[in-house]
């Protein structure tokens, strides 16, 4: 297929356009700037310049390709409803050019992102194959800039790797690499209206990746109650108190998933990742 990627030099899109690459696929990414294109074309894609408010041009982009992969979004906390507002609005533009087409349309879940899955969903009705990719909060592997890197700055200014109560809450966890495999496959055969869930890990808790940050810091794994979780970790303090794992009951969707599209995430888990030492260069 020749695919549309949208978000084509992040983190996890710059896999997303190798992973496709290497399996046969042609494509097009989506990019902002002379600077960031050489990246796609050291890889082998053609470089479509605009933004995600530039609404001729994720339309051109769409109509020419035999598939999407949405992967942009603003990360403006600051502004995360506008930022969901500005996502909706290039979900809708695409849709439309792809309506009626049978073609694959493949979109990420954002938190508090609800009226655009249920729009996306909505366009398997329209004649699109669409299906949603909920990534586990820990995208792992060379250039992570996620909550992971964020612990271990933490941890690294304040002398200890902190954990929170007993540390059994749990987080899912996915390596870029096997997740730029869970697009392609969503690409080349997701069923209209599929939910995924991109997990290697279903569950690793906050205590064993105190532990290693410790270990690898040299620094103590040290409990905090609840309440200074705010003041120890900032507005990381309520996501790492979540047992993400019980709530969204990532073990059966993550086999539900793997059991569809016969995904294998073959990448090193976290904790092997973490242990590897490119975390702490």
């Amino acid at each position: 297929m020749h695919v549309f990627v949208t978000g084509a030099t992040g983190y996890v899109g710059s896999a997303v356009v190798r992973e496709l690459i290497s399996a046969g696929h042609t494509v097009t990414g989506l990019c902002r700037s002379e600077e960031k294109a050489a990246g796609l074309k050291s890889a082998g894609a053609e470089v479509l310049y605009g933004t995600l408010d530039d609404p001729d041009t994720l339309r051109s982009g769409a109509e020419a390709a035999d598939g999407v992969i949405h992967l942009a979004f603003t990360n403006d906390f600051s502004d995360f409803e506008g930022a969901l507002a500005l996502d909706l609005r290039a979900v809708e533009v695409m849709g439309a050019a792809l309506e009626g087409s049978g073609k694959p349309f493949i979109t990420t879940a954002h938190a508090n992102g609800q009226t655009v899955d249920q729009t996306v969903l909505a366009m398997a009705e329209r004649g699109i194959r669409t299906s949603i990719v909920m990534l586990a909060p820990s995208v792992h592997g060379q250039g992570d800039k996620g909550f992971v890197p964020m612990m271990i700055n933490i941890a690294r200014t304040k002398g200890f790797a902190a954990y929170i109560g007993d540390g059994t809450n749990r987080w899912p966890a996915v390596h870029r690499l096997d997740a730029a495999v869970l697009y392609r496959l969503a690409l080349e055969s997701a069923p209209a209206g599929s939910r995924l869930l991109g997990a290697g890990d279903e569950g690793i808790s906050l205590r064993e990746i105190a532990a290693v940050i410790g270990r690898q810091l040299n620094v103590p794994a040290v409990s905090i109650p609840p309440e200074e979780a705010a003041a120890h970790f900032g507005f990381l303090g309520t996501i790492a108190s979540f047992d993400i794992t019980g709530l969204y009951n990532t073990t059966q969707a993550s086999l539900a998933t793997r059991e569809l599209l016969g995904w294998k995430p073959v990448q090193p888990g976290l904790i092997a990742d973490l242990e590897e030492g490119h975390y702490f260069a």
